[in-house]
């Protein structure tokens, strides 16, 4: 892991422990913790410090603590050993709602709520179809096809590229989202697609990356692989070309490539779904919760270092609405 990325890790490293300390001072402050809701996570495979999906889900938890009241504890694989063992600790805990993030703690959530079937679970990016599992999903081809208008209108070679991370369903929305985006905004241009599989290393998304924009001629790269993404955005930056963040606005990695990034709000899916839980007794009224960019569940992050025309701007806007219309539809595998 290069040194940029160790110190922006270790930068969220100490924002977590200041959170974390804040929480217990809250506690002194407010009601007991035996008056207020208790909420167990299982964090995605990278967990924090992934600089997208598991930082996103852990600052909607913070704002559900700060902002309602909430405790919440976390489990990460790296210290757990297996997710298993993550989801038993939590159960043992005796947590009210148990949240698992991301399609890869599934089978291990299942199995978990088979075993405990008064036990509330919440899944993140999947669905399942016990009864005691809630989901939010999000229509992340959406999103992702408004970063593929954006890259169609940006590049020069008419090449541009896709990395994903674990090839699996949910990225296949991703990639099929930008692949129809790119075309609606330049047919001439190909979308080189290539998947990392890892979503925890920098350094491979450091290569394919550079192989890609070296050998495909690839000059806009869209990264929706996690930290092997970060890898991906901080080699476009070094190439000169561009660069599509995903997740959470990542123009701070690499601020003279990223022009965007595709946007899923998980930190404000989480506190609404939260707030929702709580307010209903422990309950959730809606089994399977969707979020697209009707319901702001997702979008793309303001457009920087590039400029767009006027009649660019108007057709993104007019795609947007088309989207959320649904005069325009996306093909999913």
């Amino acid at each position: 892991m290069n040194k940029k990325i160790k110190s922006l890790t270790a930068m969220l490293a100490l924002a977590v422990t200041v959170s974390l300390t804040a929480c217990s001072s809250d506690q002194a402050n407010t009601a007991s913790a035996a008056e207020r809701p208790e909420i167990g996570v299982v964090l995605s495979e990278v967990g924090l410090g992934d600089q997208s999906y598991s930082d996103a889900a852990f600052r909607g938890l913070v704002k559900v603590r700060d902002e309602d009241g909430v405790l919440f504890d976390y489990r990460e694989i790296e210290k757990t050993g297996t997710y298993d063992e993550a989801f038993k600790q939590l159960v043992e805990a005796k947590s009210d709602l148990i949240i698992g993030l991301g399609f890869m703690v599934k089978e291990s959530l299942e199995k978990s709520a088979k075993e405990n079937p008064d036990q509330q679970y919440l899944i993140v990016d999947d669905k399942s179809d016990l009864p005691n599992v809630a989901s939010i999903t999000f229509k992340e081809e959406e999103g992702s096809y408004l970063a593929g208008v954006v890259a169609g209108m940006t590049t020069k070679s008419n090449h541009v590229g896709f990395l994903g991370g674990v090839e699996s369903d949910l990225l296949a929305k991703f990639q099929a989202g930008y692949e129809q985006g790119v075309k609606a905004a330049n047919p001439q241009a190909d979308v080189k697609t290539v998947y990392a599989g890892d979503f925890g290393a920098p350094d491979l998304g450091t290569k394919i990356a550079a192989s890609m924009m070296k050998d495909d001629g690839v000059d806009v790269i869209y990264a929706a692989a996690g930290l092997t993404g970060v890898g991906a955005l901080q080699e476009a930056q070094k190439e000169g070309k561009y660069a599509i963040g995903v997740d959470t606005d990542q123009f701070f990695i690499a601020e003279k490539a990223v022009i965007t990034s595709m946007v899923k709000h998980i930190d404000n899916s989480i506190l609404s779904v939260v707030r929702t839980f709580n307010e209903n007794g422990g309950k959730f009224p809606q089994k399977d919760m969707v979020f697209g960019l009707k319901e702001e569940g997702v979008g793309v992050a303001p457009i920087r270092i590039i400029e767009l025309t006027p009649e660019q701007q108007a057709q993104i806007d007019d795609l947007t609405q088309k989207l959320i219309s649904g005069s325009v539809t996306i093909q999913l595998p």
